[in-house]
């Protein structure tokens, strides 16, 4: 694989909204900490608010002071030597002269776009009217990457009429995490686990996304594309992905990423006759959450609304690893807890050699990997129970359990925001945990088959109370197969 050049400069544009000052700075002022950015590496925000490039260093101090350990005056000094400001419309190319004096002589600069999705595509026709765009320069798209398949087109057309696709970043923030990191290490440089890997032994799969705040001053957004537009389409598909991919045949971007591809192309499509049995629709109404009272969404938005705030799903993959394995996803605001987690239930023993008496204490192994708010990944075995016993051998569960937090601890540890892994990245043009436009694709037309199938037969979305965990069809959905969810 080609050494790619490394980038000189990055220009945020949305820099004085919510994801560039609570995440975007915060990355770039802890990798300048460990010494990740190179000693004339730029960072330019741009907004259409006027200020002076003081002010807003003085804004992006606020923003990172918050942060576990504050800021170290030292690395500050350097940090902030590095920021500039740019006032302007970058939609229209008089918006670009500014911006294009600022680079200066800036030979692979990075365009981060932390903008509504509807601004992606004149904002990328003006980079290209002013002599931005092309090979050299790298462009990061934050999600949503449209609402449905034909939207995500129009986009995807217009970013790649002015760079081509080696140099656009799809970025997704989980991908980031380290646990999603670590599920492929997991899999993959372990013998213990690719050859368990299947239907042979796994009996399902649970993907849950928890949240528990509700949806708030985001509902204008929010009640355009829902938790399955929302969620479902990049987050649950892509860890479904890792989860479910063919071991690639290195760790090359494209090899990577051609697994994932194919794993979105043997999902099964939704259909009216089916989709009531296999899907559940939500929206959270008036409740309690965390021991305080919970608005339900139409109040929050102010009016009846047909948006679901929750989505429970049974996902089958047809292919010869997965045939006759279930992925059940479950996402949902106001849930009672906030949870990111993957969980691996293996089959059975096939047969107990331990008696009656030792019949209730067998359960199934299983691997559990939590992405937040703790990163874990622990294993579900069976051990003998200590202690002496009459009539047979006593058994109890035992997990053993690989925790970044534990096994990273330390005066100097500290959590890393997912932000900074996919910056580096992209500094750097490594495209291994960015997301193809295919397979951004691949992901709405299956997305776009459940809504279909949504609208057909008539589904809307089923009340639940906000601090439950989501509708009753919820529970009924993974109890007609004779299971049950992992809380």
């Amino acid at each position: 694989m080609a050494q790619s050049p490394t980038a000189d400069v990055i220009v945020l544009f949305g820099g004085t909204g919510d994801l560039a000052q609570r995440m975007l700075f915060a990355s770039l002022y802890f990798l300048d900490a460990d010494g990740f950015l190179a000693d004339d590496f730029r960072v330019i925000a741009t907004a259409r608010a006027e200020m002076t490039a003081e002010a807003f260093a003085d804004q992006v101090h606020e923003s990172i002071k918050v942060r576990a350990g504050g800021v170290d005056a030292k690395v500050w000094k350097r940090f902030s030597a590095r920021l500039d400001y740019v006032g302007g419309d970058a939609t229209k190319p008089a918006g670009m002269v500014a911006l294009k004096k600022s680079l200066g002589d800036a030979k692979t600069p990075i365009f981060f776009l932390a903008l509504s999705p509807s601004l992606f595509a004149p904002v990328c026709a003006a980079l290209g009217e002013a002599g931005l765009g092309g090979p050299s320069s790298r462009i990061v798209l934050e999600k949503p990457i449209g609402r449905d398949l034909q939207s995500s087109i129009v986009i995807n057309d217009a970013v790649g009429a002015v760079f081509p696709e080696q140099s656009v970043f799809r970025i997704d923030h989980y991908l980031g995490k380290e646990t999603v990191q670590n599920l492929i290490a997991l899999r993959f440089a372990n013998t213990l686990f690719e050859p368990l890997w299947n239907n042979l032994t796994i009996d399902h799969v649970q993907i849950t996304v928890a949240e528990t705040e509700g949806v708030g001053d985001r509902w204008p957004y929010y009640d355009e594309y829902g938790a399955l537009r929302d969620m479902v389409q990049n987050h649950m598909l892509q860890l479904l992905c890792l989860v479910a991919m063919e071991p690639p045949s290195d760790m090359a971007p494209e090899s990577l990423r051609n697994e994932k591809v194919k794993v979105l192309r043997s999902l099964r499509p939704f259909t009216r006759a089916d989709v009531q049995s296999i899907s559940v629709r939500g929206q959270y109404t008036p409740g309690v959450v965390g021991g305080g009272s919970a608005a339900g969404y139409e109040s929050e938005r102010g009016q009846a609304s047909n948006t679901e705030t929750f989505v429970a799903l049974r996902a089958d993959i047809d292919n010869w690893r997965w045939a006759g394995v279930p992925f059940f996803l479950r996402t949902g605001k106001r849930l009672p807890e906030r949870r990111t987690q993957i969980a691996i239930q293996f089959k059975p023993v096939p047969h107990s050699i331990f008696g009656d008496h030792a019949k209730a204490d067998l359960v199934a192994n299983r691997l559990v990997i939590d992405l937040q708010p703790d990163e874990d990944i622990e294993l579900t075995l069976m051990n003998q129970a200590p202690g002496l016993t009459q009539g047979g051998m006593r058994l109890q569960s035992l997990p053993l359990s690989l925790s970044l937090l534990r096994a990273y601890s330390g005066p100097n540890a500290r959590r890393r925001i997912a932000y900074e892994r996919l910056l580096l990245d992209v500094m750097h043009g490594n495209g291994t945990l960015f997301v193809r436009r295919d397979e951004v694709e691949q992901a709405w037309t299956w997305i776009d088959g459940i809504e279909a199938a949504w609208a057909d037969s008539g589904m809307v979305p089923k009340p639940y109370a906000a601090g439950s965990w989501g509708p009753a069809g919820a529970f009924a959905l993974i109890e007609r197969s004779e299971r049950a969810w992992y809380d």
